[in-house]
């Protein structure tokens, strides 16, 4: 067997619209090798790594699949594409010896001590812990999800999770209100319903309805009208957004106590950056009655590489061949 710091993977990140690609070698993603696939233009995985392993004329070592969705015995099904992920099948697609499945949280958190200090933007700085303590990643894009990450050992543990479906914590009026429109569109309103693109847009929806009907906009208009000046509705709306997920993150932290820092990732996540702090991010993180001291222990970061998932792919494969070893 390799040793695991030379081991040859393929690895690929499916998100619900495309999927990306890479080869690594060790815990290094080569970034030269990253290929997008628009996942409407393919039947399925297979097809997009047959394409790419073909074009390379290589058979790696190992291979790892990070999707959205949850994944259950090597097995997955994407929540937002009609795609199945098979650890099995996978094998005998790459002619990988070595095999594994992973939600896209859990490749995320993989990577986390793996990332450089260029790729992390500290929100709030908390208090130094040890290399030992747990973490926890949040993740806002097309979905929202969240996973602890624990080390023991030499070992990391991302245990799965599905926390984009937990119900919304309201504490307000306004709140249920927002929640009733949702469900009068959508069903019963969980996190992700407020806390994604689409969460985005159903937030401002709803500010619409409530100042008498304006017209609704798509998440890249509510920022560029924000960004312009003079959108008082696109403000509210990031307001609204931002102090859910501050929120949601607190309530996640006291449930996990991160004292090794919380991470925030996605699309979405990283647009919002430079409006959280202004917008009351740490206020409603921290807004925990007795417990609002406590809650600055943790420290928060938003994580900036879009590679992430690659990453943590590739170390989840290091980790396990050094194993097997």
């Amino acid at each position: 067997m390799a040793n695991s710091k030379d081991i040859t993977a393929v690895v690929a990140d499916i998100g619900g619209t495309n999927t990306r690609v890479a080869m690594t070698r060790g815990t290094h993603v080569q970034t030269d090798t990253i290929r997008r696939y628009h996942n409407a233009d393919h039947s399925g995985l297979n097809e997009v790594l047959a394409d790419y392993l073909g074009a390379l004329d290589v058979i790696p070592d190992a291979a790892c699949v990070a999707m959205a969705g949850p994944v259950l015995d090597g097995v997955g099904r994407l929540t937002n594409l009609d795609w199945t992920v098979d650890r099995d099948v996978i094998a005998r697609a790459t002619g990988a010896r070595t095999v594994a499945v992973l939600n896209d949280l859990q490749a995320q958190g993989h990577a986390l001590d793996h990332l450089t200090s260029e790729n992390l933007t500290c929100l709030m700085p908390g208090q130094p812990a040890g290399a030992q303590a747990a973490k926890l990643v949040v993740g806002v894009g097309t979905g929202m999800n969240a996973a602890p990450v624990f080390r023991l050992g030499g070992l990391t543990l991302v245990p799965p999770s599905e926390s984009g479906h937990i119900t919304l914590p309201l504490q307000t009026e306004e709140e249920l209100r927002l929640m009733a429109f949702i469900a009068r569109r959508h069903g019963t309103p969980g996190v992700e319903d407020v806390l994604s693109g689409r969460g985005f847009e159903r937030v401002y929806a709803w500010l619409c309805e409530e100042d008498g009907g304006a017209e609704p906009l798509d998440a890249n208009a509510i920022m560029q009208a924000a960004e312009a000046g003079n959108a008082p509705r696109a403000e509210r709306a990031i307001e609204v957004f931002t102090h859910m997920l501050g929120r949601v993150a607190g309530n996640l932290a006291l449930i996990n106590l991160p004292f090794g820092g919380v991470y925030l990732i996605g699309g979405v996540a990283r647009h919002f950056g430079p409006h959280l702090l202004a917008k009351g991010f740490a206020e409603a993180f921290c807004d925990k009655g007795r417990f609002a001291d406590f809650m600055k222990q943790f420290p928060v970061h938003l994580v900036t590489d879009d590679y992430a998932a690659l990453t943590g792919s590739a170390c989840h494969l290091a980790e396990i061949m050094a194993q097997e070893n």
